[in-house]
């Protein structure tokens, strides 16, 4: 009586879920859900080519280097690298005396308390030293920006959907509004429109204008273009300097899962090649005949017992 109950319970569910289906099938078919602004003119991140993309990538420590070049000179007014030290830069190439010239150069120094008076303080930054962020707080971020929160770029490419190809699509995608863009949907003041940002309109003014905005030392022309690239590429790096170290862990963990993978079947195959023929010749080949003699053998001694 419960499985019965239970079944027609069971069934009574399967017929509701199925009506709904069906209701909602026909509601969207009927009337589909009309497209959004963000939908219609949101646009997907453009292909950005890296040197450390794929499996066998490796950072390219000149982009690297014209990267942060680019957020020194551009980005750092407003958004921080909390999570990256200045000693860190040793892995793009620079050099330990270049890294101290670096941090005591730095155009924000560090928040310190004076020794003396145990007041609040500042000081040049040291190669141990994380970057300082550009703002004393939140509160002090949103007064210099129209309330909106410049976001810390330690991680940003690992923060955004597209990754690079977001920064550097968000970049170059500056804009004006198209013609057929719904009034209410148009940047208001102080807004800019940018079809790769998720609600069209950024409050981040465009930071990258115009050419030669930065002077590399290498030599590459600092196109708009470019600059976005290079920028985007070291962002990368921020987000995982170790990513090259990683890589190389893993083929050495595949190479090291194939050789015992490898040992183990050898290892099984002189271990146990021999024990099916030595079963073979204590119980006789399995074939119907044999086993048929077997499962006599069997019922007689059953019998007998």
């Amino acid at each position: 009586m419960v499985r019965v109950i239970g079944f027609l319970v069971g069934l009574g569910f399967v017929m509701v879920a199925a009506w709904s289906l069906l209701w909602g099938a026909i509601a969207f078919i009927g009337d589909p859900p009309k497209p959004t602004v963000e939908h219609e003119f949101h646009k997907h991140p453009k292909h950005l080519a890296l040197a450390s993309d794929g499996p066998m990538g490796k950072f390219d420590r000149a982009q690297l280097q014209r990267g942060f070049q680019v957020y020194k000179e551009v980005c750092a007014a407003c958004h921080g690298l909390g999570l990256v030290a200045f000693r860190n830069l040793e892995d793009l190439g620079y050099n330990e005396p270049e890294v101290k010239a670096i941090a005591n150069q730095w155009q924000i120094e560090v928040p310190d308390i004076n020794p003396d008076t145990g007041e609040p303080a500042t000081r040049k930054a040291l190669p141990a030293d994380r970057f300082p962020q550009p703002y004393a707080n939140e509160v002090a971020a949103r007064a210099a920006n129209n309330n909106a929160l410049p976001p810390d770029l330690s991680l940003i490419t690992k923060a955004r959907e597209g990754g690079a190809a977001y920064l550097y699509s968000l970049l170059t995608g500056y804009q004006n509004p198209p013609a057929n863009l719904p009034k209410e949907s148009r940047p208001g003041p102080n807004l800019h429109y940018n079809p790769y940002f998720a609600n069209l309109n950024i409050a981040m003014p465009p930071p990258l204008v115009a050419e030669g905005q930065v002077t590399y030392a290498d030599g590459t022309k600092p196109t708009v273009d470019q600059m976005a690239k290079d920028v985007s590429a070291f962002l990368v790096w921020t987000a995982e300097p170790k990513l090259e170290n990683r890589r190389s862990a893993g083929f050495a963990v595949l190479a090291f899962l194939l050789v015992a993978t490898i040992l183990a079947y050898l290892s099984y195959r002189n271990i146990w090649s021999g024990m099916k023929s030595r079963a073979v010749r204590a119980t006789g080949p399995l074939d119907p005949e044999n086993m048929a003699k077997r499962e006599a053998a069997s019922r007689e001694a059953g019998i007998e017992g």
